[in-house]
């Protein structure tokens, strides 16, 4: 139970009834209910509960804690690695019945559920009052874990991380005596729970406890208004997609790409900069894939939009020989042409494996081609292998490195090196020893891993990868939590402390008692 003021006070799992629907391996819901984005894993937990609301899962951690169950908390499932499925995982339980998005009077901020998926939160902030938030462009992920780890999407560069709008929220801990309650943590430096607040805006999910509510509300804006209370949503947007085939991209003609675009963006990531509302995405499929694809898009209500956009364009293909297969332009309406027209939902059967960094500058010659040999290698062949590159800084370089969790305030781009969609587990070796060495020669100066400095700035807890825990893989001598947080661990360890003493939320990646 919560009092909004941010007391709490403890329940059993027989209080208010709060009885979730258990699923157990008997029942024909289960197989479709652990199963996640990547099914390298699929987990086989004693049971499923699907939790209403934040009571039954208060109820839920109370029997885990009690039996001595290792639990998982899901709210989309579309986690790169076993966090939910990991073999140990005796009890999953699933948010995907909370789901609620609305405004709330009560703390005048909009509140957003940790089950609702993008495309629920988007149509209803837009639908409901033109608002919006900047998040990223695949619907069927989850507000839990997209928030957890920070958020970001198109709009980042023009209205910051979701993160930068979190006002409070609302969550299931457990305290030293094994006691599980519900706490409310808010942005204000003299709430007792401050720091649980702070954990929140990008430590990553299933570290400290499970979110029931985020409340969410841009710095600044007035009392009693909602529609000004979050960015307003773009009414259109000016698109180009500009797509070449390997075919008749030369040597020459890559590395002046990636040059071009990396530069682009050292020029134009200052928070306030002209071209901040500007964000492209760069894919660079594996040579078997025959792809390159630039969309670059702006809001049509953003000064000299198209002018920009052309501008931009112009930037990134100066001195190629390459002539584009195609190059389109559009101005389309943000919220049902543009925004679903980028998801990239996953395969049923689909095996995955996702690497990442940010870049604070664009990549040296080396790492060019480095990214070259191994998406041109004759000997891989997987038309899913690809390099990412995807529009960061602006308005998200405006907030201090401690002001919340997410400690890469300085970076103008992420990078994302994966391999999939395959659905043999005979091809995981294959698939996952191209990648892995793949990601460790871009980063050879570096032990093999992006380590901050002048260049890179560490890696997205977003994106989690467990090899970066692994000395196999990480030969850096940094260790896995300075890539992801930086200088922020040392108080996220305190929040841990703090709030889940006795470790039950935890996994490959999760945060450390200290």
């Amino acid at each position: 139970m919560t009092d909004t003021t941010g007391a709490t006070t403890a329940t059993t799992a027989a209080d208010n009834g709060a009885t979730a629907d258990v699923v157990t391996r008997d029942d024909p819901r289960y197989s479709a209910l652990v199963e996640g984005y990547n099914h390298r894993f699929v987990g086989r937990p004693d049971q499923v509960r699907l939790v209403r609301d934040a009571a039954e899962v208060q109820a839920a951690v109370q029997i885990a804690v009690d039996s001595g169950r290792d639990v998982a908390v899901r709210s989309g499932g579309h986690c790169f690695e076993d966090f939910t499925a990991h073999p140990d995982v005796r009890m999953l339980i699933d948010l995907s019945a909370l789901n609620h998005v609305g405004h709330d009077p009560e703390r005048d901020a909009f509140v957003v559920e940790p089950g609702a998926r993008l495309d629920h939160v988007y149509r209803t902030l837009h639908d409901g009052w033109g608002v919006t938030i900047p998040a990223g462009t695949c619907f069927e992920v989850a507000a839990g874990g997209h928030f957890a780890a920070g958020g970001y999407g198109p709009l980042s560069r023009r209205d910051g991380l979701v993160v930068d709008h979190l006002v409070a929220v609302e969550a299931v801990v457990v305290e030293a005596d094994g006691r599980v309650r519900t706490v409310v943590g808010t942005n204000q430096p003299d709430d007792p729970h401050h720091d649980l607040w702070w954990a929140c805006t990008g430590g990553g999910g299933g570290s400290f406890g499970v979110v029931t509510k985020y409340w969410l509300r841009s710095p600044g804006t007035p009392d009693g208004d909602p529609a000004r209370q979050l960015p307003r949503a773009p009414r259109a947007v000016h698109r180009r997609d500009t797509l070449w085939s390997w075919d008749t991209m030369s040597d020459a003609d890559f590395h002046r790409l990636l040059r071009n675009y990396c530069t682009w963006y050292e020029q134009n990531s200052e928070p306030g900069a002209p071209a901040a509302p500007l964000w492209s995405n760069l894919i660079i499929t594996h040579r078997s894939g025959n792809m390159f694809i630039l969309t670059s898009v702006i809001p049509d209500d953003a000064p000299d939009a198209a002018k920009l956009l052309d501008a931009h364009t112009e930037a990134i293909t100066r001195g190629m020989q390459a002539a584009p297969m195609s190059s389109t332009s559009e101005l389309a309406p943000w919220l049902d042409t543009w925004l679903p027209s980028y998801s990239w939902p996953s395969d049923p059967q689909g095996r995955y494996k996702n690497k990442a960094g940010y870049l604070r500058r664009g990549f040296t010659d080396a790492q060019i081609a480095a990214i070259h040999r191994h998406l041109s290698a004759a000997d891989y062949d997987n038309p899913m292998g690809c390099l990412v590159v995807t529009g960061f800084g602006g308005r998200v370089n405006g907030v201090a490195s401690d002001a919340t969790a997410v400690a890469q305030r300085d970076s103008i781009l992420k990078a994302s090196y994966s391999t999939g969609c395959w659905t043999d587990p005979a091809d995981d070796e294959r698939h996952l020893a191209w990648v892995r060495a793949y990601y460790a020669d871009v980063y050879a100066h570096s032990g093999g891993v992006p380590v901050p400095d002048a260049t890179g700035d560490g890696s997205y807890i977003g994106y989690p990868d467990t090899d970066l825990a692994d000395p196999a893989w990480n030969g850096s001598g940094v260790d896995w939590s300075a890539l992801y947080f930086k200088g922020n661990y040392p108080r996220l360890q305190r929040a841990k402390q703090a709030y889940d003493p006795l470790d039950v939320f935890h996994h490959g990646l999760s945060v450390r008692l200290p």
